[in-house]
């Protein structure tokens, strides 16, 4: 049986370290800030500490029922993420976040300290440096949509379809309209930070406005 004193340790302990992977989904604005981290490690926590102390009161060898319905419940709950924007097509990173928090706050319940604090290390580094090394390499590409606002509607488009062969890029969408004096030439392209550069830079001069706006599916 656990001391009430270690019982508060373990999950002090897994707070911690669930808010410390929250700070870094909040920095980044996503889903699953500091306390919904904070209360998944906590509560799995508890939920661990729970099961193996009902199972020595009760002599229940099979108190890791409970370890097996907290994967499922995190499941639902890594899954409602997912479905928050966009019909499941977003929110992939902060549901797979949801899950290894729940290991890690049943390592802490456990009292595993240091492999719930080495994992915690290991979520931070794939999220704070494996994301810059994506972001410096430009190895991720996302959708995006660009839109270009001019008087000279077929030269630019012109410019854009030539402008996307030489980058080998297939824009999902190819739209142009005019509105009066006013024409748009707009697409949306899965395109990695390099590419989205030499667009912009191709295509941003005097007489021609460009925008670039996320598309849906690229919040993790």
């Amino acid at each position: 049986m656990l001391t009430f004193h270690e019982i508060i340790i373990r999950l002090l302990f897994a707070a911690t370290m669930g808010a410390a992977i929250g700070v870094e989904r909040d920095l980044r604005r996503r889903p699953a800030g500091i306390r919904t981290s904070l209360f998944v490690c906590l509560a799995t926590a508890l939920f661990t500490i729970m099961s193996g102390e009902l199972g020595h009161i009760w002599n229940d060898s099979g108190s890791t029922r409970i370890a097996s319905n907290i994967v499922q419940g995190i499941g639902f709950l890594g899954a409602g993420a997912i479905l928050k924007e966009s019909g499941g097509l977003v929110g992939m990173t902060t549901a797979a976040t949801i899950f290894v928090e729940a290991a890690i706050g049943m390592a802490s319940g456990g009292g595993f300290y240091l492999v719930a604090s080495s994992t915690t290390g290991i979520v931070l580094f794939a999220l704070v440096g494996l994301a810059w090394c994506e972001k410096r390499f430009s190895l991720r590409a996302r959708v995006l949509l660009f839109r270009f606002t001019t008087g000279h509607t077929e030269s630019v488009a012109t410019e854009v379809q030539q402008l996307l062969d030489g980058l080998k890029i297939s824009p999902l969408h190819f739209r142009t309209s005019i509105s009066g004096m006013t024409s748009v030439v707009e697409f949306e392209a899965d395109v990695n930070h390099r590419q989205q550069e030499e667009i912009i830079a191709q295509l941003n001069r005097h007489g021609v406005v460009a925008e670039v706006i996320p598309s849906q599916g690229l919040h993790e």
